[in-house]
């Protein structure tokens, strides 16, 4: 009952193109970008500006239904998951760039805008957005804000935190609140570090200001080629080490370069077992002059290739951003893993992943930030032929890897759903006590993006879920829409 009436309150309050309640529609939002887990929500309500959030949000409270924010659904952790009973509340329509304000070198975007088109609007003045996930083209400001996303050049310029101003949001009761400000320093305690990063479990966002900067005035690429994983990860610490401080640091191994190459042509060699992607940017003669020591540091490499124009950058650029897409090419299904370890234990998380896959009898195919140790370890799987309980495994034996070498579970990804059974590795009871009761500040009813992030009996137990092919299906003689 309480969701018709909240049906027919939503729908008087938002107009009925502001409502989804078909079922062959609501299949749309059953999952993010970690297809693995699916969910099918009872509504989806589409606002258009933070006044209509705002509606929704109270509703949801008087009515007692919970609800979880999306954006472009392309997140890893299965942080958008609905509930069963609950909303979806989609933010597709609030999709403006506000302002750009170059004099302050600042933009205020709403969280449907994707992340390229904030460096696209920015371009015009000399200026950029500086976190660049690769999945960029498509993801929203809205869910980076959500994770605390990085991407390739986190390791000289940061993540989301670093890069975000002010955030309006709508708390879980229907308030509408901004958290931060235009000074670069706020009094008081720091809420919007709190909600940067909160994975969805604090409100929702309904427009950003974010931090823009000049653009490099030089930038160097090159891609280097090793003969182990291992070597390629000792450069790495040996980049670090001499106490340079590159753009990026990007590594793949085999097994993503063949991806990578029948998807996108991107010219890495098929036969090296590793190629890092190392850019140095900034004024010129520090460019030059480091962009030269790195060239040296990588002796160990078989070949080293210098990015001769922008041109050859951007193919190098497009080949690493397409890794995840294009390993769809070998698998049927995969998970993407997001742990970070220690730079100089690289190569040890490296074998030791080998090793848990040879043992799962499992392909994983390596692509991450190798600058800051960020692992984005992709399990290659067989619905159909009955893997997945074994990728899962493998999946979460990796991430508490992570956690076993002085590392962390997630370095962007978020912890959403796929994690939330592993905290207890890296958190004490304590400390999982303590982010319950920030949590329950912001929302005493636990309505907001419930069964993220913290380990539940349901969750560890019962795993919501996976995709189960109908046996029909797996004979060829029905498909899956």
């Amino acid at each position: 009952m309480a969701l018709t009436d909240l049906r027919d309150k939503l729908v008087a309050d938002l107009g009925r193109d502001g409502v989804i309640d078909d079922p062959a529609h609501l299949r749309t939002y059953e999952c993010d970008a970690l297809t693995g887990y699916r969910v099918v929500p009872a509504l989806v309500v589409l606002p258009r500006d933070a006044d209509d959030v705002a509606t929704a949000v109270r509703a949801c409270a008087e009515h007692g239904v919970p609800f979880v924010a999306r954006g472009a659904g392309t997140g890893l952790s299965g942080g958008a998951l609905p509930t069963a009973d609950g909303v979806v509340i989609s933010l597709q329509r609030l999709r403006r760039i506000i302002e750009v304000d170059p004099a302050n070198r600042r933009a205020v975007v709403q969280p449907g805008v994707t992340n390229l088109d904030i460096s696209k609007a920015a371009a015009a003045y000399g200026l950029y957005y500086a976190p660049d996930p690769s999945s960029q083209q498509v993801c929203t400001i809205g869910g980076n804000v959500a994770e605390n996303s990085g991407g390739a050049h986190c390791l000289k310029y940061g993540f989301t935190a670093n890069h975000v101003l002010a955030v309006d949001v709508v708390l879980p009761d229907g308030t509408q609140t901004r958290l931060g400000g235009d000074a670069p320093h706020q009094a008081g305690f720091d809420l919007l570090g709190a909600f940067v990063g909160s994975e969805g479990t604090l409100g929702v966002v309904t427009a950003v200001v974010v931090r823009l900067l000049h653009t490099p005035a030089t930038v160097r690429t090159l891609a280097a080629d090793f003969d182990s994983t291992e070597t390629a990860g000792a450069a790495v610490t040996a980049v670090i080490a001499a106490g340079i401080v590159p753009a990026a640091i990007e590594m793949m191994d085999n097994l993503a370069i063949e991806a990578v190459n029948e998807a996108v042509d991107a010219g890495f060699d098929p036969d090296t077992a590793a190629v890092l992607i190392i850019e140095l940017d900034g004024p010129a003669d520090e460019v030059e002059e480091r962009f030269a020591e790195v060239t040296a540091v990588c002796t160990a490499a078989t070949r080293v290739t210098i990015a001769r124009d922008a041109e050859q950058r951007a193919r190098f650029w497009r080949g690493r951003k397409a890794a995840f897409a294009a390993v769809g090419r070998l698998s049927p299904n995969y998970f993407v893993q997001d742990g970070v370890v220690p730079r100089t234990r690289l190569g040890e998380a490296l074998a030791r992943i080998a090793a848990m896959a040879d043992e799962a009898g499992l392909r994983v195919a390596n692509v991450f930030h190798a600058g800051d140790g960020n692992l984005h370890p992709l399990v290659l799987y067989s619905e159909a032929a009955g893997e997945h309980e074994r990728a899962e495994a493998l999946s979460s034996g990796i991430a508490e890897l992570c956690v076993e070498l002085g590392g962390s579970l997630s370095g962007e990804h978020g912890i959403g759903t796929d994690k939330a059974c592993s905290m207890p590795r890296m958190f004490s009871t304590d400390d999982l006590e303590t982010m319950q009761r920030l949590r329950a500040a912001f929302d005493p009813a636990g309505l907001c993006n419930p069964g993220k992030i913290f380990p539940t009996p349901r969750l560890c137990g019962e795993r919501p879920g996976p995709y189960r092919p109908h046996p029909l299906e797996s004979a060829g003689v029905i498909e899956r829409l």
